[in-house]
């Protein structure tokens, strides 16, 4: 069994149970272990570049309008690797490459693998597609005992929020910030679990733009800054971005210093295991006499405090 992930959750998650020694070819974006092991299949245009969130956002909503992809596959590359199997996705085509490109560029091959799109709309989808990679490899049992042991750790989350009668906290979620985007997809279940409420999230559905009047009215006691593809280096480069608008002051989770950024792919990349790393982050900055943050969640989050913000203004 040859296999290609064009997409990173799938390649997490092939990693995470322990299936690696199938995969042949991965993206240009996928987990650092792979990116040392397997070649490179899939490339984008903007891989390397440092573009402003704005700018990025102009240049994916140009790709778009005009029914163009920024993603490329290196296809003598994979004529040379043959795979039986290709994982690609169509969630999001700004993200990744969809299953349109990967299809364009399979038909060109001397050998025709069989294409598995996963497009996970919630939480419970993205399980779901842990057991449709291990079952295509040939390995379903994998992905059981790879699931069981992470919803043991939700687990623990939901009985102690219960035994200690927890209100959930008032959140909001950025999956972007200029223009602003509210949460999508599983993200909104991933706040649910950890004891909080996104009223401005679209549980199930596309992350859309949001005005950043509505949040002011809104009034999130916490507020969680994730940029789709931002580590939290990057995103506290945009932070002026928001700290500059009308009204920011204004907002109670900056009042009462609940601001945070963390790492894009604890939420925007489905794989079930970065999900759940989420989910225990979140529990721990919503309830945080309840909950520690674990020690190698620690360098994925940063708390955006209003001395930090203080000392990078002067």
């Amino acid at each position: 069994m040859v296999v290609c992930s064009f997409l990173p959750a799938a390649t997490r998650m092939i990693y995470d149970m322990g299936l690696q020694h199938l995969l042949h070819g991965i993206t240009f974006e996928c987990p650092a272990q792979a990116l040392q092991e397997k070649p490179k299949v899939v490339r984008c245009v903007m891989e390397g570049k440092n573009y402003s969130s704005t700018e990025i956002d102009k240049v994916f909503s140009a790709s778009k309008a005009q029914g163009k992809s920024l993603y490329y596959v290196e296809e003598a590359l994979l004529e040379e690797i043959q795979p039986d199997i290709i994982f690609t996705q169509d969630t999001c085509e700004v993200c990744q490459i969809d299953t349109r490109c990967t299809a364009a560029a399979v038909a060109k091959l001397t050998k025709q693998p069989l294409i598995i799109t996963l497009t996970p709309n919630d939480l419970q989808d993205v399980y779901h597609t842990a057991i449709t990679i291990a079952t295509a490899l040939g390995h379903e049992e994998a992905a059981y005992a790879y699931l069981s042991a992470l919803q043991k750790r939700t687990a623990v989350i939901l009985d102690t929020l219960r035994l200690h009668q927890m209100p959930l906290k008032k959140v909001m979620l950025l999956e972007w910030i200029e223009p602003i985007y509210n949460c999508g997809h599983w993200i909104p279940f991933q706040v649910a679990q950890a004891g909080g409420i996104d009223m401005l999230s679209n549980p199930g559905g596309d992350s859309i733009v949001t005005p950043w009047q509505k949040i002011v009215k809104y009034n999130p006691e916490v507020l969680v800054i994730a940029p789709c593809g931002f580590h939290i280096e990057r995103a506290r480069e945009e932070m002026h971005l928001l700290t500059q608008k009308d009204n920011w002051q204004d907002i109670k989770a900056v009042q009462s210093n609940q601001v945070y950024l963390a790492d894009f792919e604890l939420f925007t990349q489905p794989s079930a295991s970065t999900l759940v790393d989420g989910i225990e982050l979140l529990a721990a900055l919503f309830h945080p006499a309840l909950f520690v943050l674990p020690a190698q969640l620690q360098h994925k989050c940063f708390h955006f405090s209003a001395q930090f913000f203080t000392h990078v203004q002067a």
